[in-house]
């Protein structure tokens, strides 16, 4: 027997014809605990959908193997972070007849009045995970956020400002299609201090670019920094060419300094991850500085000594190591422990003795690896014309983990 899925849309009062006729005729109605209460007298067995989800997906495989006429109703669009893909999965494209509903950014959008094509849709719901979030506000004009009664609008309003990311509006959307609705504008320091119907949609509306454009080869001057304490930009677009990330990478940046490589990279690995791991606490503040300067907002900051404070940080796929090889090969030794299979480390060093200790160990751990030596000059005013100026000599070393 096919397996009915029908979303409600904002409004099950207003279903389509065939939609209602499926649901009249069901023998086993599944659906949220709200949603069953919309149907309390329908004479169908009803199966509220809870987690675990495992055993509301054999209910609906045993009625279905029964014969009877199952009907799963879900809330907006099955499909747009709807139960509907998880059905999808379990039982088959096959078994399953799938009735599209009016999303809630659909609806939002139809509120707002905005092309909803172009708006970028994140779901905290049941989740921790800020990154997607942070990924979507790099480059999107309206991002939607689905929240939950731990990721409200107050506290998705703190994070943002946390990164610095003053340069968005929130739009909150309350109980849409109800009698109690209610629609509202924003700023992030006001909507850090207010509260708000469970029922909500969060959309992000960017009213500002970042000081400094996010993408490779920013000059140095645009970042605050340390006296000379930055990765140069001839060496920083080498090593971050040696590095091969791709969009979803998990990138550390260790000894980060001001944040350069971590920042730049973000706007390759937007997809992904980069963690900047600092000491210094006046440098800690140099990177939330760039942080906000360019909107790199995916970059997570770790204040603290290496390589203890990096136990709780997901292994990565690369590493870059702008420098500190000379602090000993026990702490080399644990970064590529760390780092995984497969994956590629680059560092920056200018002494040789590091380059020969580098050499030592990824030759006796059989890694692939290269060393390009960088020496570049750019130029400089003097005397009403130009003179070149040297940058000092640095070993980029790339090493790569075996599968």
């Amino acid at each position: 027997m096919t397996i009915h899925v029908i979303g409600l849309g904002q409004d099950p009062d207003n279903l389509p014809e065939h939609s209602q006729g499926l649901i009249e005729h069901a023998q086993v109605l599944f659906g949220g605990e709200d949603i069953l209460e919309f149907f309390e007298d329908h004479p169908a067995d009803k199966v509220v959908i809870k987690s675990p989800l495992d055993g509301v997906l054999q209910q609906i495989a045993d009625a279905q193997s029964e014969g009877l006429m199952v009907v799963v109703l879900v809330d907006g669009d099955p499909l747009f972070y709807g139960f509907g893909a998880t059905l999808v999965e379990r039982f088959g494209p096959e078994d399953l007849r799938i009735y599209p509903g009016i999303s809630t950014l659909q609806a939002a959008a139809a509120k707002v009045k905005i092309p909803w094509q172009d708006v970028a849709a994140v779901s905290l719901h049941g989740r921790d995970d800020y990154g997607p979030l942070f990924s979507a506000l790099l480059t999107r004009h309206w991002v939607a956020v689905f929240t939950d009664g731990r990721s409200v609008p107050s506290a998705i309003a703190q994070t943002i400002l946390d990164k610095g990311g003053d340069r968005f509006l929130m739009w909150v959307l309350e109980d849409l299609e109800s009698e109690n609705e209610a629609i509202r504008r924003f700023s992030l320091e006001e909507a850090r201090k207010k509260s708000f119907s469970k029922r909500n949609l969060v959309l992000l509306e960017r009213n500002g670019e970042p000081d400094v454009p996010l993408g490779l080869g920013t000059p140095d001057y645009l970042f605050m920094k340390e006296k000379g304490l930055i990765t140069k930009g001839p060496v920083r677009a080498v090593s971050i060419a040696g590095l091969r990330l791709r969009p979803d990478s998990v990138l550390w940046d260790l000894g980060a300094g001001c944040g350069a490589v971590a920042i730049e990279a973000s706007s390759v690995c937007w997809k992904g991850r980069v963690h900047a791991v600092e000491k210094n606490a006046d440098r800690v503040a140099m990177i939330r500085e760039n942080i906000r300067r360019t909107g790199a907002y995916l970059v997570e900051i770790l204040h603290g000594t290496m390589p203890g404070c990096l136990s709780d940080l997901p292994d990565p796929d690369h590493i870059f190591i702008g420098g500190g090889l000379s602090r000993g090969g026990d702490f080399l030794d644990a970064i590529c422990q760390r780092l995984r299979p497969g994956g590629r480390l680059v560092a920056n060093v200018v002494l040789l003795e590091s380059l020969s200790q580098a050499e030592r160990l990824f030759k006796s751990m059989d890694w692939n690896f290269s060393v390009t030596l960088v020496s570049a000059a750019e130029s400089a005013g003097l005397a009403g014309s130009l003179r070149l100026e040297g940058h000092n000599p640095v070993f980029v070393i790339i090493a790569d983990k075996p599968e």
